[in-house]
């Protein structure tokens, strides 16, 4: 794993899961990682029930906006994260990928995404651990 690994979330949508991991790992890590979402069939916005569920614990994810899903964007990644993307995330050797079984946050209210938020914490809170020797979230 290089000094500063990249990591690239994907989800179908980009939305909620991918949004919500990505903001995570920059409010826990900061700038000990580099950190990417996308999505391989991008919404128009960020799903409002993320948005609330992440202001709730001091993280703003209002400005965000979903993102297609590049091969560029995995090519330049240390681990990719699929959420339910399937199969379309590119694969090249050298990466190292893993996939994230989670609810989709998708047409819920924040009382269904807010035990999402808290497992995608967990996650990466591991992951930091795991790309970051030595330090802590």
């Amino acid at each position: 794993m290089p000094e500063k690994p990249s990591v690239l979330f994907v989800c179908v949508h980009n939305a909620g899961r991918s949004q919500m991991a990505a903001a995570w790992l920059t409010h826990l890590a900061g700038d000990r990682v580099e950190v990417r979402s996308a999505g391989s069939n991008p919404g128009d916005a960020v799903n409002p029930a993320a948005v609330e569920a992440m202001a709730e614990v001091g993280i703003d994810i209002s400005a965000e906006t979903p993102k297609i899903l590049t091969v560029d964007a995995v090519k330049e990644s240390d681990v990719c994260i699929t959420m339910g993307c399937g199969d379309t995330c590119p694969v090249f050797p050298g990466k190292r990928y893993l996939d994230w079984t989670l609810d989709d946050p998708a047409g819920q209210g924040v009382e269904a995404v807010r035990p999402i938020r808290d497992e995608i914490k967990k996650r990466v809170e591991v992951l930091i651990e795991e790309i970051v020797p030595g330090k802590t979230a």
